[in-house]
């Protein structure tokens, strides 16, 4: 079926209805919408439905992106893909000759919207960034840290599902002041939350062996590839008062990593505060650490 396409010169509003089985059930309508603007004298909008394929490459299956190419057979190929085919030739039609760009295709999928499917964010963004957007949205879905669990919600949801369900406890931190806590080594698991921004962090811990009795540290439960803010968190733990009131300390300063499996971080990524025996209080296993936590906010 043929479709008039409205003259370039004027501005268009167009809202693009991609189909999406994978869309189904999680906004409603089964499909996905994408925007496309353009600019000029005259308003006009349009709605039209188009397979999710057509804005994807058809070599690589990756969204395009500009600058999009075309051969004289009217194949498209994403710039990346051109430039890897024998010759810059077109290998699907018998016209081949060498690709040249497409104005048009580059202004519509630069244009191109689609809303982001997870919960509570519904950013319009451009339809080949998705997928970045998607990996750094402060509303990915984020995995419950207890082992067995298949809980996977939005981190602000984290908090009252690790306290309700699993009965963690849960401490609220405010940026660049102390938290005090006494964490005990068989279950040293504690989540901070902060109130500022709803971010959610996470004290893990174990052992690491080598006559180490636990070994601490902090995980921002958010997109690993979240963007600014990042946080610095200062550990130290204060050992039982010896001669003279005084009392042993380790320290460590970590760059807190984040990620959205925070039961499930390589210990290879991680920074640790290592608390030998003699700085532990109790014996057995009712021995706990005094843990001091600061967690400081980096905007830039």
């Amino acid at each position: 079926m043929e479709m008039e396409l409205p003259n370039l010169n004027v501005p268009v509003k167009q809202e693009i209805v991609v189909h999406n089985e994978g869309a189904q059930g999680r906004g409603g309508g089964g499909g996905a919408i994408v925007e496309a603007s353009g600019h000029g004298t005259r308003r006009t909008e349009a709605t039209v439905r188009i397979e999710a394929n057509m804005l994807d490459c058809p070599i690589c299956s990756s969204p395009f992106k500009p600058p999009v190419f075309q051969c004289k057979g009217g194949h498209l190929a994403c710039g990346s893909c051109v430039t890897k085919l024998p010759w810059k030739q077109c290998q699907r039609c018998d016209l081949g000759g060498d690709f040249h760009g497409c104005p048009f295709v580059d202004a519509f999928v630069s244009s191109a919207r689609m809303k982001c499917d997870h919960h509570g964010c519904g950013r319009q963004v451009t339809y080949h960034k998705l997928e970045d957007h998607k990996s750094a949205c402060p509303l990915a879905p984020c995995r419950c840290p207890v082992p067995g669990c298949g809980f996977e919600g939005p981190p602000p949801a984290l908090p009252h599902h690790l306290s309700a369900v699993h009965s963690m406890p849960v401490h609220v931190v405010q940026y660049s002041k102390v938290l005090q806590l006494e964490v005990p080594v068989s279950e040293p698991r504690r989540l901070l939350f902060a109130e500022e921004d709803g971010r959610a962090f996470l004290v893990v811990g174990g052992s690491l062996g080598l006559g180490v009795p636990i070994a601490l540290s902090v995980v921002c439960i958010r997109a690993g590839a979240s963007p600014p803010p990042h946080y610095v968190a200062k550990v130290w733990a204060n050992g039982p008062p010896v001669a003279n009131d005084r009392t042993d300390t380790v320290r460590a300063d970590i760059q807190v990593t984040s990620s959205k499996e925070p039961g499930t971080v390589a210990v290879e990524e991680l920074t640790f505060l290592t608390v030998p025996h003699k700085l532990l209080a109790g014996a057995g296993p009712s021995r706990t650490v005094s843990l001091h936590v600061r967690i400081d906010k980096i905007t830039s």
